[in-house]
């Protein structure tokens, strides 16, 4: 099992980082030189007003939602001064963003609705209809409200790709520069590929309770001795969302699973099965089903990736100065400290 779990909601993930997200976080290395804090009274809802259009304290606080849900996962908590940095990264964030969409709006691009349907299509895919449920849910959003989300992302990143995407060159020899001049960067680890079956163990289960589990793994262990097909047992009794896939959990490197059953699973070979295994979500049966050796990716194998990357470094160089063409011009107030 992945130490962080083995199904990360795709939503959360999709709705804070999609369509140039990236620009717009680079965007908020410092605070906004031509917002000015006001000093009136207003209404708790609003955060910030950009040209009369309200931020909202829900939406501001769910930008701060999300960085903590980011930060526990590091294992490291900002100090005072640090988390206030990052609040006003998230208000700058949420800013860029409002005066984005009040350009394309102005400019009439838009997104066409196949385009919000295949955005809309691409999270429910990458994830269960329960966990698509429970995401909306914890983000307080309906299906609607998050087609109307994607649909104005997609019109920010139209107007991204017509003023600035377009203009930027990234030449063969910078690709090359950069793969010669990076070679750790495409060393690949040694991975392999499993799928696997769980019975699981509440960390609070009784002696008796653990007890039954086992008798449930055995008896899984003898069906898979009996010739069973692995995929199809794990369809039917697995506790793991895995079983959908017949228990393939993909590729994986060392560092992604939890130490008992990263250690089974390295040690077998391709087409083995494991003996019962026993983690903290409770007793597994694993089977190996392909390995790749640590090796290095080719030039022409990362090639388009390295020039993607060179593409979005200028980009998020060139976005502070295309952002503050509007900034200047535009009327913000901010109501947060």
């Amino acid at each position: 099992m992945r130490k962080a779990g083995l199904i990360a909601s795709a939503l959360l993930v999709f709705v804070f980082l999609a369509a140039y997200g990236f620009y717009l976080s680079c965007a908020a290395d410092k605070p906004s030189q031509n917002a000015t804090a006001s000093t009136k009274q207003n209404e708790p809802k609003n955060a910030a007003l950009v040209n009369g259009k309200a931020i909202t304290m829900s939406d501001y606080q769910a930008g701060i939602d999300q960085l903590q849900r980011q930060v526990s996962m590091t294992g490291r908590q900002p100090d005072e001064k640090e988390m206030q940095t990052l609040k006003q990264r998230i208000l700058d964030n949420l800013i860029d963003r409002e005066l984005l969409k009040q350009e394309a709006e102005k400019r009439g691009i838009k997104a066409d609705d196949a385009e919000v349907n295949a955005q809309l299509d691409a999270v429910k895919k990458g994830t269960t209809p329960e966990n698509f449920a429970n995401s909306l849910k914890q983000m307080n959003m309906t299906e609607p409200a998050l087609k109307a989300y994607f649909a104005s992302q997609l019109a920010m990143k139209k107007l991204l790709d017509k003023d600035l995407a377009s203009k930027i060159v990234v030449t063969p020899e910078e690709v090359k520069a950069f793969y010669d001049g990076n070679p750790d960067v495409f060393k690949t680890p040694e991975m392999i590929r499993a799928s696997h079956i769980l019975v699981k163990v509440d960390k609070t289960a009784s002696a008796e309770e653990k007890a039954k589990a086992l008798e449930k793994i055995k008896g899984v262990q003898k069906r898979l001795n009996g010739g069973e097909d692995f995929a199809k047992v794990a369809k039917e009794v697995s506790d793991c969302p895995s079983k959908d896939n017949g228990g393939d959990l993909n590729f994986f490197q060392k560092g992604q699973m939890v130490p008992p059953f990263e250690n089974a699973a390295f040690s077998m070979k391709t087409g083995q099965t494991s003996d019962i295994v026993e983690t903290e979500f409770g007793y597994h049966i694993i089977k190996l089903t392909d390995k790749k050796e640590a090796g290095t990716m080719s030039f022409d194998e990362v090639k388009p990736r390295i020039e993607q990357h060179l593409r979005s470094e200028k980009m998020s160089q060139e976005f502070p100065k295309y952002v503050e063409t509007f900034k200047s011009k535009a009327k913000i107030e901010i109501f947060v400290k």
